[in-house]
């Protein structure tokens, strides 16, 4: 009897969603070294990317390159399936959850910026309550609202201008329609 191969095909959209997730476990990486002062605030840069792939390529495609970009970064960081990965996936499904919303919304008023900073609250809120119900099963966990939420608008604030600039000065090729 002999042994049954299935080869894969790849696609060109298979080859751009590798890229991308590269491009967001790369700042990932970044984030990791960058030195915080609490633990849990970070720019969160690996953001920009999912940015510019809900606006080029649709929301399915932001969630594949995240999802990967959660995975493989937390391979890479040593903490897959530990209490940082969870946190992550959270905070990561919370933010593409309110993105998968929030892109219907009038492009007038609600672009990359004001994308960036509501995926950011949604991530941060995320990450708070699973904290609150798993991690620190008191109350008080919420009294660092006020901090996560600051650093949530000023990194949501600065990745949405960072993703804002890189769409406006690189071509779309092969948009969503």
């Amino acid at each position: 009897m002999t042994p049954s191969v299935t080869e894969l095909q790849v696609t060109a959209e298979d080859r751009r969603v590798a890229w991308l997730a590269t491009a967001a476990v790369g700042l990932s990486l970044v984030d990791a070294a960058i030195p915080s002062p609490l633990p849990g605030v970070k720019p969160g840069l690996a953001n920009i990317i999912t940015l510019i792939v809900l606006t080029r390529y649709g929301w399915a495609t932001a969630v594949w390159v995240s999802a990967l970009r959660v995975l493989a970064g937390s391979l890479l960081l040593g903490y897959f399936l530990g209490p940082g990965f969870f946190l992550s996936l959270t905070g990561t499904a919370l933010s593409l959850g309110t993105l998968g919303l929030a892109q219907h919304l009038p492009t007038r008023w609600f672009g990359p910026v004001s994308l960036s900073v509501l995926a950011a609250f949604a991530h941060i809120g995320g990450q708070l309550l699973l904290a609150r119900l798993w991690l620190i099963p008191h109350d008080g966990v919420f009294l660092l609202t006020p901090l996560f939420a600051t650093a949530a608008l000023v990194f949501g604030t600065l990745n949405g201008l960072i993703a804002a600039k890189l769409l406006a000065d690189t071509p779309a090729t092969n948009s969503r329609p």
